[in-house]
C-alpha cells in the first residue's frame, strides 16, 4: 500500500512539473519571457560538492560539467517531493478526492523554496530581491507555482482512472 502511495505521488509530481514546464514554454512563445534555465540549479547543486553554497550571483559562478542534467533532474525530483504537500494539508484522502484548491494552495507553498532559499543561494536576495526587477521575478515565480499547484490537481484526478 505504501508503494502505491509513493507511486501516484511519483507520478503526481511529474505530472505537474510537467505542465509547469509547459506553462513556461507557453510563457516564452506567447510573451517572450525565458524560462528558468535549469542549468542553474545545477551548478549550483555541482558548486556545494566544492564548498560553495552561496553565490554572488550564480551567473557569475562558471558553468559546471553536467549542471544541465543535474538541473532538470533535480527539477523533477524537486516536482516529486512537493507532491506531498496536498497530502499533509488535506490528509491521505486527497488522492481519492484531489480538491483545485489544495492543489492551488500546495502550489503557492512551494514558492517557499525559490523564495527563502534558491534565489538568496543565487545571490538574487529573499525573494529576489536583489534581482534586477524583483517584482517581476516574484510574480513570474507565483504564475509559474500556481500551473505547479494546478498541475498537482490535474495529475491526482488522472492517476485516479490508472
Amino acid at each position: 500500500m505504501l508503494s502505491e502511495v509513493i507511486i501516484r505521488l511519483s507520478l503526481i509530481g511529474i505530472g505537474a512539473t510537467l505542465l509547469m514546464d509547459g506553462g513556461s514554454l507557453l510563457q516564452k512563445h506567447l510573451l517572450g519571457i525565458p524560462p528558468l534555465n535549469y542549468a542553474l540549479p545545477g551548478r549550483w547543486i555541482l558548486s556545494m560538492f566544492r564548498g560553495q553554497f552561496v553565490h554572488r550571483t550564480i551567473l557569475q559562478t562558471p558553468p559546471v560539467k553536467g549542471e544541465r542534467t543535474i538541473g532538470w533532474l533535480f527539477h523533477y525530483l524537486t516536482g516529486m517531493v512537493f507532491a506531498v504537500i496536498p497530502l499533509l494539508l488535506a490528509g491521505a484522502e486527497w488522492l481519492d478526492q484531489p480538491g483545485l484548491l489544495t492543489g492551488l494552495l500546495a502550489g503557492l507553498l512551494t514558492c517557499a523554496a525559490p523564495f527563502l532559499i534558491m534565489q538568496p543561494a543565487f545571490g538574487f536576495g529573499v525573494a529576489a530581491a536583489n534581482a534586477p526587477n524583483p517584482a517581476r521575478a516574484r510574480l513570474l515565480s507565483l504564475l509559474t507555482h500556481s500551473v505547479f499547484g494546478l498541475g498537482l490537481f490535474l495529475a491526482a484526478q488522472l492517476t485516479k482512472l490508472v
